[in-house]
């Protein structure tokens, strides 16, 4: 008998933080990332947050798609470990990052972006908007301006980095760039359609759909010190 309403298969830890520096959230991944290689029966975990303004390439971005001198960045600059080029975080984006040992779910790294994709189109229909996926590309669009961004990192298939969704940030910051290295997209937010919403109201939204997708229970905690050590 298939049960039309199964539990949940395990448990995820929920962070959620503020405003948090960019180099500071890195460590914090890498290190439950490390602890999860070392202890695969640990929780996945979701961190959700902001970050102040800052820019992130990834390993194998181009400096191509900066338009200004990497050198003399009014904001700072990461080359990090995902995949994906150059994107854009600041107050007013929503960015999660998922600690998720795939071995639990599907060993497939397109299953997985697409999941995340499914994510967001779900929490966008909460708001009565209309999520688009565009073939070859990964993220979310909405009428075709690109309102969230998705790179990962994968390591003996834990995961690392995730998405980031565009609620109300000052957009100025991605005028400096070639968001993803796609020049002929733009990018939005929620706000343009769904005046005064905020990252601080969607939170709960996002961890629902996020657990509606992965199919699990989600603890939420509250972080210390050692969490991001």
């Amino acid at each position: 008998m298939i049960r039309s309403n199964p539990q949940p298969y395990n448990r995820c830890l929920v962070y959620n933080q503020a405003l948090m520096p960019y180099s500071d959230a890195l460590l914090w991944q890498r290190s439950l990332l490390n602890e999860r290689i070392q202890n695969p029966n640990l929780d996945d975990v979701l961190i959700l947050l902001e970050h102040p303004p800052v820019y992130t390439l990834g390993q194998g971005a181009t400096t191509e798609f900066l338009k200004f001198d990497i050198d003399k960045s009014p904001y700072d600059v990461h080359r990090i470990e995902r995949g994906g080029e150059v994107t854009y975080h600041c107050p007013g984006q929503l960015v999660g990052y998922p600690i998720l040992n795939l071995q639990r779910y599907c060993k497939d790294l397109h299953w997985y972006l697409r999941q995340l994709e499914s994510v967001l189109i779900r929490v966008l229909a909460v708001y009565g908007l209309q999520g688009d996926r565009i073939p070859g590309f990964t993220g979310v669009w909405l009428e075709g301006r690109k309102v969230a961004a998705i790179g990962i990192k994968v390591s003996r298939w834990i995961t690392m980095h995730g998405f980031a969704l565009n609620v109300c940030p000052d957009m100025t910051g991605f005028e400096r760039i070639v968001p993803c290295g796609i020049a002929d997209k733009s990018v939005g937010s929620l706000a343009q359609f769904i005046p005064d919403i905020t990252c601080q109201e969607i939170r709960f939204c996002v961890a629902k759909c996020f657990a509606e997708v992965f199919n699990v229970e989600l603890i939420e905690v509250q972080s210390s010190k050692n969490d991001r050590s």
